[in-house]
């Protein structure tokens, strides 16, 4: 495989994790906004929300980014980049959802999610049909 070819799964890589970068700032200037000092997690509902925003994003991503790359690599990388980019708005979606009000992060939760069913359950087929379908 060239490598030419995984630069649109590396941009949505970078995409992910600026994000999740993105959402740990917002926690940060959230316990100064709400003054929830470290090692406090609780006590103000508005930055509980945002930072499990932050930390779901983070308990996702650690799937995400091998069913990306797997799915890169053994599938497609246009295809796997394309599902990186919804998976980025859904996490977005997500925590803005979130952010507002706890039972508004359904729509962005199930995006982010469908996304990386796809790269799984693309990567799994596409290497199940190789075995015993190979020519």
């Amino acid at each position: 495989m060239d490598i030419k070819t995984l630069v649109f799964p590396a941009i949505a890589t970078i995409g992910a994790l600026l994000l999740y970068f993105g959402l740990g700032i917002g926690v940060g200037v959230a316990r100064v906004k709400y003054k929830i000092m470290p090692p406090q997690t609780t006590g103000n509902e508005d930055f509980e929300r945002v930072y499990r925003a932050h930390q779901n994003t983070l308990e996702q991503i650690v799937i995400f980014l091998p069913a990306l790359w797997l799915f890169s690599i053994f599938v497609n990388p246009n295809v796997g980049a394309i599902l990186g980019a919804v998976w980025i708005v859904g996490r977005i979606a997500y925590a803005w959802g979130y952010y507002i009000e706890a039972s508004k992060r359904a729509a962005g939760n199930a995006i982010a999610s469908l996304s990386t069913l796809a790269l799984l359950f693309g990567t799994l087929f596409n290497l199940v049909q190789g075995l015993f379908f190979a020519g």
